[in-house]
């Protein structure tokens, strides 16, 4: 019972990643001198659907995830069918956490993955990128155009 409390808490608190609803047109971000194309999700709807149902993620794609408020976050992949890096960002856009390589959820209920300390945003991508272009705690994410309206 604590288990599915402190699940749905993080939920709550974070969202989860699932798939293909944003509110703003895409931008770019980088990351470790690489650029990734990246729809986002700047409302509830928008991050609650994330990455769900998609079949495939392009390698310089992604999904930026951006919240009103810096938090504890938790993502969990319900309905979502590819295996994704998901990276987690203070307020100055520092990275703070990272789950890699994490599966689709085959399983009921999905397990949370959560961030080892507060976030503001949290980037998606394919898994294996994040170990691919060798990202590091303390890596800086820039993002190249508007946020737009987060609420």
């Amino acid at each position: 019972m604590l288990k599915s409390l402190l699940a749905a808490a993080l939920l709550m608190l974070g969202g989860h990643a699932c798939a293909a609803s944003t509110d703003v047109a895409p931008l770019s971000v980088t990351l470790h001198g690489q650029h990734f194309s990246v729809e986002l999700a700047t409302n509830e709807a928008a991050r609650e659907h994330g990455l769900m149902m998609r079949t495939s993620l392009a390698a310089d794609h992604g999904m930026l995830f951006v919240f009103p408020d810096t938090a504890p976050r938790g993502f969990w992949m319900k309905n979502t069918l590819i295996p994704l890096d998901i990276l987690y960002f203070d307020a100055e856009r520092k990275l703070v956490s990272t789950q890699l390589d994490v599966p689709p959820c085959k399983a009921d209920p999905c397990p949370v993955y959560p961030s080892a300390g507060p976030a503001r945003y949290v980037l998606e991508l394919s898994a294996g990128t994040a170990t691919r272009i060798g990202v590091r705690d303390g890596d800086t994410l820039a993002i190249d155009g508007r946020l737009g309206t987060v609420d």
